[in-house]
């Protein structure tokens, strides 16, 4: 097991990154303020992973209930979120009880939402089982749910107490969510790591044929970008944005076509290719980056081009993101491969261009 820690000082928390790992759960108590939890799950990772989890909790000496939520990003909503509360209220949950996150990001954004407004919080604990997950929305205390206007625009910034990734749930991920989890471990190497980037240039295809060893190092690795952005810029004023590459452009694709329609992953996979194009178009990549990270992308089995919504569909929906400040829409942008900026003085024509480029 490698241990990893993102320092927020008397909130600072481990993540563990192993396989195995829901076998023996000893050494989870000590981050519960009491031996009693809620496990939140989905009806797919549930006949997985539920049983398994709930046994090594009650031999740990944690008792534990469960709620079982439907899976998928169209249920991340106030609705779905509301049966979590329905199942602390009716469980008696007080302050001390725990809730635990076993799934992807969506059952790890709304656990942490839940556990940031349930008697004005409670702690939480993330046991991410995708690869997504695993890399990213586990990690840095962002919970959400979406709205029909735009995506996880309704949350809190709510730290878990304790990340524990075990690599083994990876075996029974689908193909399809690898390679949208791949879009994030991509990321890292686009914003701050080029040498994580020319690693998975070599390695990509080791990732798609789930090779234990390289599975580990890119969650490894990706995990140790992100503790590190997010001790420097936790509640995202600064360097913490850059982790958005991608995800304005795919946010309007995802909310554009109706939540599930693309998965995250996929979204912002085309989405990162929209802002490598401007970034090209401003002057900063050249014609063989651009063409340098689409092959990445593509090799992964993940989109390059978007859906073709139109521009102008486009930026309506851009225009509620979150990293609008004072009416101007700011984008996360490459400087070069390996360093991203934040460039908010892109016109709309320049991104209206862009956007036709990398759409169907």
């Amino acid at each position: 097991m490698h241990t990893l820690d993102v320092s927020l000082g008397e909130r600072s928390y481990p993540i563990w990154i192993g396989r195995d790992l829901l076998n023996n759960l000893e050494g989870v108590q000590p981050f519960l303020k009491r031996p009693r939890a809620v496990v939140v799950t989905n009806d797919r990772v549930a006949p997985l992973y539920l049983e398994q989890l709930l046994a090594a909790l009650k031999a740990a000496g944690i008792s534990a209930s469960s709620v079982v939520l439907p899976d998928g990003e169209a249920y991340k909503n106030w609705t779905t979120l509301n049966q979590i509360f329905d199942a602390l209220l009716s469980a008696h949950a007080e302050r001390s009880t725990t809730l635990i996150a076993l799934g992807g990001g969506v059952i790890g954004d709304m656990t942490g939402f839940a556990a940031a407004t349930y008697l004005r919080g409670v702690p939480f604990i993330q046991i991410p089982t995708t690869l997504l997950a695993q890399v990213d929305s586990s990690v840095g205390g962002k919970t959400a749910i979406n709205h029909p206007l735009g995506k996880n625009m309704i949350g809190a910034f709510y730290q878990p107490r304790l990340v524990l990734a075990d690599i083994g749930t990876l075996d029974t991920l689908a193909d399809r969510e690898l390679k949208a989890g791949l879009a994030e471990v991509i990321k890292y190497g686009l914003i701050r790591d080029l040498s994580f980037f020319e690693w998975l240039e070599a390695n990509i295809e080791r990732l798609l044929m789930r090779d234990a060893e390289a599975l580990a190092f890119a969650v490894e690795r990706s995990c140790r970008n992100k503790a590190e952005i997010v001790a420097a810029d936790e509640t995202e004023q600064g360097e913490r944005a850059t982790l958005n590459l991608g995800h304005t452009f795919g946010h309007a694709i995802e909310t554009g076509l109706g939540y599930g329609v693309w998965l995250h992953g996929e979204a912002v996979a085309a989405g990162t290719l929209m802002a490598a194009e401007l970034s090209r178009r401003l002057g900063w990549l050249t014609r063989e980056d651009f063409a340098r990270i689409g092959r990445v992308f593509e090799r992964a089995g993940l989109p390059v081009k978007g859906p073709g919504m139109g521009a102008a569909r486009y930026l309506e929906l851009m225009a509620h993101d979150k990293k609008v400040a004072d009416g101007r829409l700011r984008l996360i942008l490459l400087k070069k491969i390996g360093q991203a900026c934040i460039h908010a003085e892109a016109g709309e024509e320049e991104i209206a261009a862009a956007i036709e480029v990398c759409s169907e």
